[in-house]
Protein backbone atom coordinates (compact mmCIF):
# COMPACT_ATOMS: atom_id res chain seq x y z
CA UNK A 1 0.00 0.00 0.00
CA UNK A 2 1.14 3.33 -0.90
CA UNK A 3 1.53 6.28 1.65
CA UNK A 4 0.46 8.80 -1.69
CA UNK A 5 -2.49 10.93 -0.77
CA UNK A 6 -5.42 10.01 -3.57
CA UNK A 7 -7.87 12.46 -3.23
CA UNK A 8 -5.81 15.26 -4.38
CA UNK A 9 -4.83 16.37 -8.12
CA UNK A 10 -1.51 17.43 -9.34
CA UNK A 11 -2.48 21.15 -8.60
CA UNK A 12 -3.65 19.92 -5.72
CA UNK A 13 -7.39 20.29 -5.84
CA UNK A 14 -9.69 18.18 -4.13
CA UNK A 15 -11.11 15.55 -6.29
CA UNK A 16 -13.17 12.09 -5.96
CA UNK A 17 -11.28 9.37 -6.87
CA UNK A 18 -11.66 7.14 -10.22
CA UNK A 19 -12.56 3.82 -9.12
CA UNK A 20 -13.65 2.53 -12.34
CA UNK A 21 -10.92 0.20 -13.16
CA UNK A 22 -11.13 -1.65 -9.76
CA UNK A 23 -12.27 -4.80 -9.69
CA UNK A 24 -15.88 -5.57 -7.72
CA UNK A 25 -14.88 -7.20 -4.41
CA UNK A 26 -16.29 -8.43 -1.01
CA UNK A 27 -15.29 -5.38 1.21
CA UNK A 28 -15.98 -5.57 4.56
CA UNK A 29 -15.01 -2.99 7.25
CA UNK A 30 -16.02 -2.49 11.34
CA UNK A 31 -15.32 -0.01 13.41
CA UNK A 32 -15.57 0.33 17.43
CA UNK A 33 -16.68 3.73 19.69
CA UNK A 34 -17.72 4.39 23.17
CA UNK A 35 -20.00 6.82 24.58
CA UNK A 36 -19.31 7.25 28.54
CA UNK A 37 -21.71 8.10 31.17
CA UNK A 38 -23.11 8.62 34.81
CA UNK A 39 -24.12 5.16 36.24
CA UNK A 40 -27.19 6.69 36.83
CA UNK A 41 -28.06 7.27 32.72
CA UNK A 42 -26.69 3.80 32.08
CA UNK A 43 -28.59 2.41 34.58
CA UNK A 44 -31.85 4.05 33.26
CA UNK A 45 -30.82 3.22 29.57
CA UNK A 46 -30.76 -0.39 30.45
CA UNK A 47 -33.79 -0.05 32.23
CA UNK A 48 -35.73 1.46 29.32
CA UNK A 49 -36.55 4.92 31.57
CA UNK A 50 -35.46 7.16 29.27
CA UNK A 51 -38.59 9.87 27.87
CA UNK A 52 -37.02 9.73 24.70
CA UNK A 53 -37.37 5.81 24.27
CA UNK A 54 -35.54 3.12 23.80
CA UNK A 55 -32.16 4.44 23.37
CA UNK A 56 -30.25 1.50 22.60
CA UNK A 57 -32.52 0.61 19.37
CA UNK A 58 -33.45 4.31 18.58
CA UNK A 59 -29.18 4.40 17.97
CA UNK A 60 -28.90 1.21 16.27
CA UNK A 61 -31.18 2.45 13.81
CA UNK A 62 -29.87 5.80 13.46
CA UNK A 63 -26.22 4.12 12.76
CA UNK A 64 -27.85 2.13 9.88
CA UNK A 65 -29.24 4.60 8.46
CA UNK A 66 -25.98 6.73 8.86
CA UNK A 67 -23.82 4.00 7.02
CA UNK A 68 -26.64 4.27 3.88
CA UNK A 69 -25.77 7.97 4.11
CA UNK A 70 -22.26 8.54 4.64
CA UNK A 71 -21.46 10.12 0.74
CA UNK A 72 -23.61 12.48 1.32
CA UNK A 73 -22.31 13.76 4.79
CA UNK A 74 -18.45 13.43 3.67
CA UNK A 75 -17.28 15.24 0.78
CA UNK A 76 -15.68 12.69 -2.09
CA UNK A 77 -16.67 9.49 -0.08
CA UNK A 78 -18.77 7.53 -2.86
CA UNK A 79 -22.44 6.38 -2.73
CA UNK A 80 -22.44 2.50 -2.71
CA UNK A 81 -25.21 0.13 -2.24
CA UNK A 82 -24.31 -1.62 0.53
CA UNK A 83 -25.08 -5.32 1.10
CA UNK A 84 -25.11 -5.41 4.84
CA UNK A 85 -25.12 -2.93 8.23
CA UNK A 86 -24.86 -4.30 11.31
CA UNK A 87 -24.75 -1.79 14.55
CA UNK A 88 -24.57 -3.61 18.37
CA UNK A 89 -24.59 -1.31 21.50
CA UNK A 90 -23.47 -3.09 24.44
CA UNK A 91 -23.74 -1.39 27.78
CA UNK A 92 -20.29 -1.93 29.89
CA UNK A 93 -21.35 -1.43 33.66
CA UNK A 94 -17.82 -1.38 34.94
CA UNK A 95 -17.06 1.42 32.68
CA UNK A 96 -20.21 3.54 32.60
CA UNK A 97 -20.25 3.05 28.84
CA UNK A 98 -21.54 1.58 26.15
CA UNK A 99 -20.01 -0.01 23.39
CA UNK A 100 -20.42 0.52 19.86
CA UNK A 101 -19.61 -1.79 16.66
CA UNK A 102 -21.16 -1.37 13.07
CA UNK A 103 -20.06 -3.59 10.27
CA UNK A 104 -20.32 -2.79 7.04
CA UNK A 105 -20.25 -5.01 4.11
CA UNK A 106 -20.30 -4.46 0.14
CA UNK A 107 -19.33 -5.67 -3.35
CA UNK A 108 -17.94 -2.91 -4.93
CA UNK A 109 -14.93 -0.70 -6.40
CA UNK A 110 -14.23 1.00 -3.56
CA UNK A 111 -13.68 -0.12 0.57
CA UNK A 112 -16.77 0.95 3.52
CA UNK A 113 -14.47 1.90 6.02
CA UNK A 114 -16.23 5.78 6.13
CA UNK A 115 -19.47 3.89 6.22
CA UNK A 116 -18.85 1.88 9.51
CA UNK A 117 -16.86 4.83 11.16
CA UNK A 118 -19.94 7.46 10.18
CA UNK A 119 -22.20 4.12 12.04
CA UNK A 120 -21.01 4.51 15.03
CA UNK A 121 -20.00 7.98 14.72
CA UNK A 122 -23.96 8.44 14.44
CA UNK A 123 -25.26 5.79 16.44
CA UNK A 124 -22.89 7.60 19.79
CA UNK A 125 -24.61 11.19 18.54
CA UNK A 126 -27.66 9.53 19.03
CA UNK A 127 -27.25 8.32 22.52
CA UNK A 128 -25.91 11.77 23.72
CA UNK A 129 -29.18 12.80 22.22
CA UNK A 130 -31.51 11.07 23.67
CA UNK A 131 -30.22 11.21 27.20
CA UNK A 132 -28.37 14.63 27.26
CA UNK A 133 -31.50 15.91 29.20
CA UNK A 134 -30.33 14.09 32.33
CA UNK A 135 -26.66 13.71 31.85
CA UNK A 136 -24.76 16.74 29.52
CA UNK A 137 -21.40 15.00 30.62
CA UNK A 138 -21.43 12.81 28.42
CA UNK A 139 -18.16 11.57 26.47
CA UNK A 140 -17.95 9.91 22.61
CA UNK A 141 -14.40 8.49 22.55
CA UNK A 142 -12.29 5.70 20.86
CA UNK A 143 -13.43 5.59 17.68
CA UNK A 144 -11.61 3.63 15.41
CA UNK A 145 -11.31 1.35 12.18
CA UNK A 146 -10.70 -1.74 13.92
CA UNK A 147 -11.24 -4.07 10.76
CA UNK A 148 -10.81 -3.73 6.73
CA UNK A 149 -10.97 -6.69 4.16
CA UNK A 150 -11.48 -6.61 0.42
CA UNK A 151 -9.68 -4.76 -2.44
CA UNK A 152 -6.38 -4.25 -3.88
CA UNK A 153 -4.84 -2.88 -0.35
CA UNK A 154 -5.87 -6.40 1.59
CA UNK A 155 -7.01 -6.96 5.10
CA UNK A 156 -6.25 -4.40 8.05
CA UNK A 157 -6.78 -5.66 11.83
CA UNK A 158 -5.97 -2.68 14.58
CA UNK A 159 -4.07 -4.74 17.23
Amino acid sequence: MSGDLTHFDRAGNAVMVDVSDKDVTTRVASAKGAIVMRAETLARIVSGDIKKGDVLGVARLAGIMAAKRAHELIPLCHPLALSAVSVDLVPDQARHAVDITATVKVAGRTGVEMEALTAVSVAALTVYDMCKAIDRGMTISEIRLVHKSGGKSGTFERP
